[in-house]
């Protein structure tokens, strides 16, 4: 499942949501073109290393960044093209609306915090683990949490491919990013119950239940 657009037009300039894609271009872009170490130097060096998270120690060569604050670095560097392309897709379908429900300033620290949710569950996992965690996809989460509460009867155009089959349908929200988040939850327990590594699941997971409890938190009541 592929989500290209929604049908909730935005109110407002989603400038916090602008500045995220922006930042996390901009990283990449420095990365793997102009980082004279090499692209693996800033995942080593700012994404979440479960075991350096818990023990608050560097198990290899000594970094600039301590081990608490990969929490938050960590959300703005990737892995590769894909990587980044898919987590920028979800940002600029969804981000733009839950910014303009919860307001700037309240989008720029709901991101933040359910990107440390998600890291830091994962790292509890995890805890012995000494691959980088790196990536916005839990934050995107908490955003794909927030979108759900907000509007679940807004409708998603998503393209489905399945082997040979290729469709374009539209979805409701509750439809799609219910089955987004039953994906992630089934993911996640054949990688615990495997200890593999790959693909964060829980980092997903994490983000996405603290949008739900952020989301409720910050909404405006009126």
């Amino acid at each position: 499942m592929l989500p290209l657009k929604d049908d909730t037009p935005s109110r407002t300039i989603p400038f916090v949501n602008l500045a995220f894609i922006a930042m996390n271009l901009g990283v990449f872009v420095y990365q793997y073109f102009y980082m004279p170490q090499g692209p693996a130097y800033l995942i080593n060096a700012l994404g979440v290393v479960p075991r350096e998270l818990s023990t608050l120690t560097d198990i290899g060569a000594p970094t600039p960044i301590p081990a608490p604050l990969t929490v938050l670095t960590a959300m703005f560097i990737h892995g590769g093209w894909l990587h980044l392309l898919g987590n920028m897709l979800y940002l600029w379908i969804f981000g733009d609306n839950v910014e303009d429900r919860l307001g700037h300033s309240r989008y720029l620290f709901f991101y933040l915090a359910c990107g440390v949710a998600a890291a830091v569950l994962h790292a509890s996992l995890f805890a012995d683990s000494r691959v980088p965690c790196v990536g916005a996809s839990g934050a995107i989460s908490g955003v794909l949490a927030a979108y759900l509460i907000f509007y679940p009867k807004a409708r998603v155009t998503t393209l489905f491919i399945i082997f040979i089959f290729i469709r374009i349908v539209k979805l409701p929200a509750v439809v799609l990013l219910g089955l987004w988040i039953l994906l992630q939850i089934a993911s996640g327990m054949t990688e615990l119950s495997n200890r593999a590594g790959g693909v964060a699941w829980f980092a997903h997971i994490g983000g996405f239940f603290g949008g739900i409890v952020l989301a409720w938190a910050l909404r405006p009541k009126r």
